[in-house]
């Protein structure tokens, strides 16, 4: 059974949320990135979205922005990033999703990138621009393999299309929580939970709520009305706020720890 199903069965059944955590891979540098992940896989998350840094990362907000042109300058690449996958699989159960956009996928190979996500452990792939319709020529190159494909949900989807989505997508739903990019603007926790309630009512796979999710507080407001949230910007910005700081892991495991106690208390 693929990581991530089984992930969110054993939070089914414990009653809990699960905690999806963003990273920008080789932010600050590759070594301090794989120690900063390291903290955030112990300390508290249940899947990993590993990004894959990108020039031009046009859905994500400024804090994402900057942490991908940091590991951009520190020399990261896809490749990279999937070497990384494979040094935390050796030391981490914990499901891996490659996040990133789909020009760095197409350009290394459909092919090549199912068979290498596949050898170096990864058990999913969110790819911001690419749309279920368009999705094809991935999920035949991923044929064979058990990683899946997560697809977003906007908070203007309509019922009749959530369904399609739903038939296409694997693991779960990325329900994102507001328009606009990652990161900016508050929440309207109560539009929030009547989507969520849509969504829940058309789909059978665990829905996860993203974009926005600053701290513990949010989690513990958002996580009763799905199975799971999602952080990125929250967690990038530790990084961004002091990139060479020598306790960066430290400091992000705090983070993760603050979103695991809201998310627990709920």
């Amino acid at each position: 059974m693929n990581r991530i199903t089984a992930t969110f069965q054993k939070l089914a059944a414990a009653h809990k949320k699960a905690l999806v955590g963003y990273l920008t891979a080789g932010d600050p540098n590759p070594e301090t990135s794989f120690d900063i992940l390291r903290a955030a896989v112990t300390s508290g998350l249940d899947i990993l979205e590993l990004g894959v840094p990108f020039s031009d990362p046009t859905a994500d907000g400024p804090v994402i922005q900057e942490a991908s042109q940091r590991a951009l300058r520190a020399g990261m690449t896809l490749t990279k990033t999937l070497e990384m996958a494979v040094r935390l699989r050796a030391e981490s159960d914990i499901p891996i999703m490659l996040f990133g956009y789909y020009n760095p996928l197409f350009k290394y190979g459909l092919d090549r990138i199912a068979k290498a996500a596949h050898a170096a452990g990864v058990d999913g792939l969110l790819v911001v621009d690419l749309p279920p319709e368009e999705a094809g020529p991935l999920k035949t190159a991923l044929q064979g393999t058990d990683i899946q494909i997560v697809f977003l949900v906007a908070p203007t989807t309509r019922p009749d299309r959530v369904k399609k989505i739903a038939a296409e997508t694997g693991g779960f739903l990325y329900l994102v929580t507001k328009a606009g990019t990652t990161g900016e603007g508050g929440l309207d926790y109560e539009a929030i939970r009547q989507h969520a309630a849509e969504v829940k009512a058309v789909s059978p796979l665990p829905v996860c709520l993203g974009f926005g999710i600053r701290n513990g507080d949010d989690a513990a407001k958002l996580a009763p009305m799905a199975d799971g949230i999602i952080v990125g910007s929250t967690l990038c910005n530790v990084v961004g706020q002091a990139p060479w700081a020598p306790d960066l892991p430290e400091r992000m495991a705090a983070k993760i720890q603050d979103l695991r106690a809201g998310l627990d208390r709920s």
